[in-house]
């Protein structure tokens, strides 16, 4: 009776052991698996940035070339927003994509100052469309940025908490960077060419 008590007992311990064990696994693939759901959520968030930007830096050639129209005497204000425009295209991290972000914002502010002078500029029906197209751009890419940023930092969080940071690093997640404000861009530049 004794030895059928001893075997009783250790079939009830590897029983619980078993059923930990697959409680372990399950929590840690359901984990896994919450860090691969928010790691996509803050990739599409990326990916909205991306196409909002894209969006304003293909407004910016016919703007550009509407401007040329009518002034000749504006080169620089003009090559600081082709140049800024290019170097959005070419910006690959979230701290590139801000910080040309905000060359851009600059130089387009810049051309606010410009517009003033040319009166004719402000009231053709081109320039006001992209004008209009450039002012929609701008809030779809402030609320991308927000929305990116939420995204991150619940992402952050989740693989920082412990015990969740222990499957995080085993599965190989990092930390992603937030689309941050540059000083001037905090400032809260204005492109309104409509005055």
């Amino acid at each position: 009776m004794a030895e059928e008590a001893k075997t009783g007992g250790k079939k009830t311990g590897l029983i619980i052991a078993g059923v930990i064990v697959a409680i372990l696994a399950m929590w840690g693939i359901g984990t896994y698996n919450g860090f691969v759901g928010k790691k996509a959520e803050v990739d599409e968030g990326s990916s909205n940035i991306d196409v909002q930007l894209k969006r304003r830096a293909d407004l910016i050639p016919n703007l550009v070339n509407t401007i040329k129209g009518y002034t000749s005497h504006e080169q620089e204000v003009i090559d600081s927003i082709t140049n800024a425009r290019e170097n959005m295209l070419k910006a690959n991290t979230m701290s590139e994509k801000a910080e040309a972000d905000a060359q851009l914002s600059s130089a387009l502010s810049g051309l606010a100052i410009v517009v003033e002078n040319y009166p004719d500029l402000k009231a053709d029906k081109t320039f006001v469309n992209l004008q209009d197209e450039l002012a929609g751009t701008e809030n779809r890419i402030s609320k991308a940025r927000s929305d990116y940023n939420e995204d991150a930092k619940d992402y952050n969080v989740a693989i920082k908490r412990f015990p969740g940071s222990l499957i995080a690093g085993i599965g190989g997640f990092s930390e992603v960077e937030y689309f941050e404000a540059s000083e001037s861009d905090k400032e809260n530049p204005t492109v309104d060419f409509s005055k």
